[in-house]
């Protein structure tokens, strides 16, 4: 069996409802994110999913993420893990898009990275590192992390530069899979939210 990568973003937030770059800083969830990771959590509990046995799970350590797993009902099988931090936005930490472009108007982080924090190269590395990690077994894997660090894996799982990154975006408690096709990494299914529809 060829190892896919499940990737689960958090929950929403105060911050990311707003826009603003939110890194390392401990945002919890709104009850608007609690409700969608527990949504998530009953989709991957039903079929196909059927809760997925057999599937490695791990974490962000970061609040937002870890409470989306657990809400989702895979915190008792969760590892925690610092490779799947959010990108670390330096000097740009809880600033919008719009203010930083007002300093910097052509910046693009996928490019350039953040001044005091992690650069394109550090990203790479990181995301790189989780692929590896994915692909080490003959198990599907299950990772709730953030829309930067994610988008960064589905580039690198398909073997395309990190600012392939801004092409893929991500919305808050979305549900995507990496697999193969024809033997070469594929998109399964990217920024599924259809557990959140009423």
């Amino acid at each position: 069996m060829a190892p896919r990568i499940l990737l689960a973003r958090h929950g929403q937030t105060q911050w990311s409802v707003r826009g603003n770059h939110t890194g390392r800083t401990d945002i919890p969830l709104l009850d608007s994110g609690r409700e969608g990771a527990k949504l998530l959590g009953e989709r991957l509990h039903r079929a196909p999913w059927a809760g997925l046995p057999g599937v490695e799970v791990r974490t962000s350590p970061l609040v937002r993420a870890a409470e989306t797993c657990e809400l989702a009902g895979f915190g008792e099988r969760a590892e925690r893990w610092d490779a799947l931090m959010e990108w670390d936005y330096g000097a740009y930490e809880g600033l919008t898009p719009a203010e930083i472009k007002a300093d910097r108007p052509d910046w693009l982080i996928w490019r350039d990275g953040v001044p005091g924090g992690e650069s394109v190269a550090d990203v790479t590395a990181r995301a790189d590192e989780i692929v590896a990690w994915a692909r080490s077994a003959d198990r599907d894997v299950l990772v709730f992390a953030h829309g930067h660090i994610l988008r960064a894996l589905g580039a690198r799982w398909l073997g395309e530069d990190l600012s392939f990154g801004a092409r893929i975006r991500l919305e808050p408690t979305s549900l995507s899979v990496l697999g193969w096709a024809y033997g070469l990494p594929a998109v399964e299914r990217w920024n599924d939210t259809g557990h959140l529809d009423r």
